[in-house]
């Protein structure tokens, strides 16, 4: 990378150029966002480690955007706000750390300087760390741990803003590929921590501004509101790709893709051009990209289905729960999970899970919904625990997170609710049940990987236990079979199959049959669960 940096590089940053800054490290994170999934450990169909932080970052300039900012301190803290109330899963939580802590650092400036943006990075990684509760080395924590130190290094030897921001991306992104060494899991996978990552490329994009390179990406009206106004909007796809070639004229490239539509982004060399547009026809940008070399790494995604699905507000419609004065929040995917967790005493489902994170938001108004004073929240899912957290830290009221981390867990959770024991003990309570039940997912693997010992390929059913990749195999009944065979049995009373979207119901009933005749002793119940990507979720108690 070239690290020097333009002569008219400010000294001093204003709310302005802070704000241009933060939202060219948004575009280039939201032209990753698939790179950084993509990292995921495990090869499911659910790796969204780059779409929870580029919708917490949106969030977070949704919250800024439209309004004159006199000072940097006002400005970074709605950005802190907006990020907190938009936070999902806990790469975003992470991320809404990052930014309060960078909000706090900046704290009563108009403008900063170089001395003033090494302390608030240094604010980031320490409220980043504060935030999670067991900090794991070799994550997005380290990175930023990292960038922060290298950056305080380099202001206390006379570094100004550009020498200051030059150390600490360089810092993170040899904090990043230094990862795998302090991680074995992501050695064994081959890839560098998905947060890390994500955080690399917001500080890349941030840095990119500052020495005035593709100004393009800088689109403040288009890039911040397109998701909100895409019902209105001309372009609907999101469409990326790679040209690969000789002599390549990359601004020739990028007048041309311009054309096409917006949010244009052309980077590259002589050899390989990497395209970015939201435009109506792909097929015209690409036709136009075989025009100029070889095409590879097309990514096309609908953005009307992504607003739709990340945009809609969850249906708040409390039910009459049976637990009188404590009401009870729920998340999952699918309407058969969603009627069976009802059906146990859920006041509010929040749609969401596997994927589909809900944000902070989401919860608080799923809390804020219900007219009890004490309220229980079961995550279901390891990706929305922290999230769960926040909401409970800003809550009117009352609010316990029981930290269940599948929809087996959260039924367990339920069944043990004592309607004549207090907060406390109920939490206490289902908190263990949760440890009573073991829950298996099968889904497909949509990657070649190395996991846990396994050489998976791609498009070879897995299957998951208790979120351990524990079998692979080409057909449902020997990924099954697998699993099955290494758990003990004699253990367990009931199998309960809640079969998702992808399988029919004749071929759920012929796999619970089949389990059923292997296994006689077990009692097997099976349930429409509708979730989405994973075809079962079993559990057994």
């Amino acid at each position: 990378m070239d690290n020097s940096m333009p002569v008219n590089t400010p000294d001093l940053v204003g709310a302005a150029d802070l704000l241009s800054a933060l939202q060219a490290g948004y575009t280039w994170l939201e032209v990753h966002v698939a790179q950084v999934n993509a990292l995921n450990v495990f090869p499911v169909p659910d790796g969204d480690t780059g779409t929870n932080m580029a919708l917490t970052v949106r969030a977070a300039l949704d919250e800024a955007r439209g309004q004159e900012w006199t000072s940097v301190s006002e400005l970074a803290r709605a950005v802190a706000h907006g990020a907190l109330m938009g936070a999902r899963g806990n790469s975003g939580v992470i991320t809404s750390q990052i930014l309060r802590g960078f909000a706090r650092g900046l704290d009563g400036y108009k403008e900063f300087n170089a001395a003033q943006a090494a302390h608030a990075l240094s604010e980031a990684s320490a409220t980043a760390y504060k935030g999670v509760m067991k900090p794991v080395e070799g994550t997005i924590l380290t990175v930023v741990r990292e960038a922060a130190l290298a950056g305080t290094q380099a202001v206390a030897q006379g570094a100004d803003l550009a020498g200051w921001l030059t150390a600490s991306l360089q810092a993170a992104q040899h904090a990043l590929e230094q990862t795998p060494t302090q991680l074995p899991v992501l050695a064994e996978a081959g890839v560098v921590d998905a947060g890390g990552q994500g955080f690399v490329f917001l500080l890349e994009g941030i840095k990119r501004f500052m020495m005035g390179e593709t100004r393009e990406l800088v689109v403040p009206a288009m890039v911040i509101t397109e998701h909100h106004v895409l019902e209105d909007s001309t372009y609907n796809f999101d469409t990326q790709f790679i040209i690969h070639g000789q002599a390549l004229d990359v601004n020739a490239i990028r007048e041309r893709i311009a054309e096409f539509g917006d949010s244009v982004m052309v980077v590259g060399d002589e050899q390989a051009v990497k395209v970015h547009v939201h435009c109506d026809d792909p097929g015209l940008a690409l036709s136009y990209g075989i025009t100029q070399g070889r095409v590879t790494t097309v990514i096309i995604e609908n953005m009307q289905e992504q607003f739709e699905a990340f945009n809609q507000p969850p249906s708040i419609k409390p039910t009459e729960t049976a637990f009188g004065k404590v009401g009870i929040v729920a998340v999952a995917s699918g309407d058969g999970l969603a009627q069976v967790l009802t059906s146990l005493g859920v006041s509010v489902v929040v749609p969401g899970g596997q994927t589909m994170n809900p944000s902070t938001q989401d919860l608080l108004v799923a809390i804020d919904s219900l007219s009890q004073d004490e309220v229980i929240v079961l995550p279901n899912n390891p990706n929305i625990i922290l999230t769960a957290e926040q909401a409970k830290a800003i809550a009117s009221r009352q609010v316990v997170v029981v930290p269940s981390r599948t929809i087996p867990q959260g039924i367990a959770a339920l069944l043990a609710f004592n309607f004549q024991a207090d907060l406390d003990e109920n939490t206490a309570t289902m908190s263990e049940a949760c440890n009573n039940v073991e829950t298996i997912e099968v889904t497909r693997a949509v990657r070649t990987a190395q996991v846990n010992g396994f050489k998976v390929e791609e498009g070879q059913l897995i299957a998951l236990l208790n979120d351990d990749l524990t079998a692979v195999a080409d057909s449902m009944e020997q990924v099954i079979d697998e699993v099955m065979a290494k758990m003990d049995l004699d253990k367990y009373e009931l199998v309960t199959v809640y079969y998702g979207k992808d399988t029919t119901a004749e071929q759920a009933e012929a796999m619970a049959a089949d389990l059923q005749n292997k296994y006689p002793a077990l009692a097997v119940e099976v349930l429409d669960g509708g979730q989405a990507h994973y075809f079962y979720i079993i559990s057994l108690e």
